[in-house]
């Protein structure tokens, strides 16, 4: 079948590897939410969020139902997020963002990758500085008006908007601290929310070569096949 082929096969094993990431990540964030506000999403906001993020990456319904159910039974086990920050190669700093149930477990594996690309795990706060922690909202964009939608949200904590044509979407961003305000916005205006992310934005950036680049990218691609790390976020230019 020859090189195309492999090419082909390659690229499909990794879509599909993202794709399973993606749904233990809601699977998670499913159990997060239930233990902290109960099976009813009416009742729950978060649940909500994540429900509306497992419709964005086309996560099986039964998949969602059935995670609620087994998030419901006391004998599940508790995840808990976690921050770990750090630097990689070069002096990058670096946040991993995790969800796990033996912290233990994941803390050892992260150090782990840190040693091997000659970065150092450092201590709470030595990174997160650099960082802003912010929350993004798409919505669609179809009979919305930009500027009316700013001026409406502004009160809610609305810092950015802008529109992406392709997918007819707004993305609105707001800080961490005023992400309920929004959603709660949201929802009153029947404002349809197709996904949430909260990210974080590094205040300031920083210029590698690009064979610094490299290291630096390739610690980080290990650290996002561990299925304890959600995402590895960084301040390269």
């Amino acid at each position: 079948m020859g090189r195309i082929f492999e090419t082909r096969k390659a690229t499909m094993f990794k879509r599909y590897a993202k794709m399973a990431k993606a749904f233990t990540k809601i699977g998670r964030e499913i159990v997060i939410a239930v233990k902290q506000g109960g099976p009813n999403p009416d009742s729950n906001p978060r649940l909500r969020a994540v429900m509306q993020n497992a419709k964005a990456v086309n996560m099986p319904k039964t998949n969602v139902e059935s995670a609620i159910k087994r998030a419901s039974d006391k004998d599940t086990s508790n995840y808990e997020q976690v921050i770990y920050e750090g630097y990689a190669p070069h002096g990058v700093p670096v946040l991993v963002e995790c969800t796990t149930n033996n912290p233990t477990r994941t803390v050892a594996n992260v150090r782990m990758y840190f040693s091997r690309a000659n970065g150092a795990l450092g201590t709470n706060g030595s990174v997160s500085f650099m960082f802003e922690h912010v929350v993004l909202f798409k919505i669609e964009a179809a009979n919305l008006n930009k500027d009316d939608l700013e001026l409406d949200l502004i009160d809610f904590g609305l810092e950015d908007i802008a529109l992406d044509e392709e997918n007819k979407q707004f993305i609105i961003q707001v800080q961490f601290t005023d992400y309920g305000n929004m959603q709660t916005a949201l929802e009153e205006r029947n404002i349809n929310v197709i996904e949430t992310s909260k990210i974080y934005v590094p205040t300031t950036t920083k210029e590698l070569t690009p064979e610094q680049e490299a290291e630096v990218m390739a610690m980080i691609e290990k650290m996002e096949e561990d299925d304890d790390i959600e995402n590895v976020y960084h301040n390269i230019a």
